[in-house]
């Protein structure tokens, strides 16, 4: 991950969670209740990390979805340690571990499912990060994943091309925090790939069947990967 990403998000830790509410007037937490109840049913024992998890929303957004029982093993995974401290407080059931996404510190074949909120758009390589993930998942397991995609459709081009550019970067800076953050958001997400590509991205990397989900018109997207449980691999 790159040390200017990871102190750019350090700096905005603090009011990171408030201006994702009134930046998206709410609809990231709309997004991630939806995207969670993609996820296939999880029983008790199973262990989920939750991969570029910030402050825990999307945990937190699992944990109350329906989808997950009690009893399950949770790990927040970041490389921001303000991020992390941030998500204590909401006494989520999760263990909180500094990593970096590329080189996760953690077993092949650990994890039922893995979810990532809006982080892969900040990897350096994003192959790197997918296939990553594939050996972290047991077979069967699930590669959720909820992010700005570059934008597909004529409604999500005049979104991020005319007004997120407008709006976004000032209205962050009025409200505290650095534009130069906000302008990197915009920016990141129309030089990211498309749901489709990254969804043959997760394909190519050895996941068996793919699924998308827009959100709100396809501002967001939620796309669900599956590890072949055993055989030979499909395509979905």
């Amino acid at each position: 991950m790159s040390q200017a990403i990871q102190s750019m998000f350090d700096a905005i830790a603090g009011r990171y969670d408030r201006l994702n509410r009134l930046l998206s007037a709410g609809r990231d937490v709309a997004w991630r209740r939806r995207s969670a109840r993609l996820l296939p049913a999880l029983g008790a024992g199973a262990r989920v990390l939750d991969l570029c998890g910030g402050t825990g929303d999307f945990t937190a957004a699992l944990q109350n979805s329906g989808r997950a029982e009690s009893g399950i093993a949770f790990v927040l995974g970041d490389f921001s340690r303000p991020m992390l401290a941030l998500s204590l407080p909401k006494k989520l059931a999760a263990s909180p571990v500094v990593l970096d996404a590329l080189r996760p510190p953690l077993k092949d074949g650990s994890f039922e499912a893995v979810l990532c909120g809006f982080g892969m758009r900040n990897l350096d390589d994003t192959a790197t990060g997918i296939r990553a993930v594939h050996a972290m998942l047991k077979p069967g397991g699930a590669f959720l994943t909820l992010e700005f995609f570059r934008p597909a459709n004529p409604f999500t081009r005049f979104f991020y091309g005319v007004l997120a550019p407008a709006f976004i970067p000032p209205l962050g800076w009025l409200l505290g925090s650095r534009r130069e953050a906000y302008d990197y958001l915009v920016r990141s997400v129309r030089r990211f790939r498309s749901a489709g590509e990254y969804a043959a991205l997760c394909r190519e990397a050895g996941f068996a069947t793919t699924r998308i989900q827009a959100q709100d018109g396809g501002i967001a997207h939620a796309v669900l990967a599956v590890k072949e449980a055993s055989g030979k691999a499909g395509r979905g």
